[in-house]
């Protein structure tokens, strides 16, 4: 996996004279998983690379993605390419379990 950058919205706020809850946006991928799938559906590229969204509410952090299943389904992928987006889901388990 490749961490292609992450958007630090509440910083970009505060830059602004603006507040904000501490709230990022975080976008990794590997062009050998998502290639296959952009090859098969091209609209895929609008939800690649995979991003995570890591926010503050109250004094808990929080995790939000789409559901691997949501997008494969979105996309009608088929079962081998299904697989390539379950990684989203592994990866945000081991960052919860930590």
């Amino acid at each position: 996996m490749k961490l292609f950058a992450v958007i630090d919205h509440r910083a970009e706020a505060a830059g602004h004279g603006l507040d904000l809850r501490d709230t990022r946006v975080v976008i990794f991928g590997s062009p050998e998983t998502g290639t296959p799938v952009m090859a098969c559906a091209p609209l895929a590229a609008l939800d690649l690379p995979l991003r995570v969204l890591v926010w503050a509410d109250g004094h808990q952090t929080k995790l939000s993605y789409p559901a691997p299943e949501a997008l494969a389904a979105r996309y009608q992928l088929s079962d081998e390419l299904t697989r390539k987006f379950a990684v989203l889901g592994l990866l945000t388990d081991r960052v919860i379990d930590r």
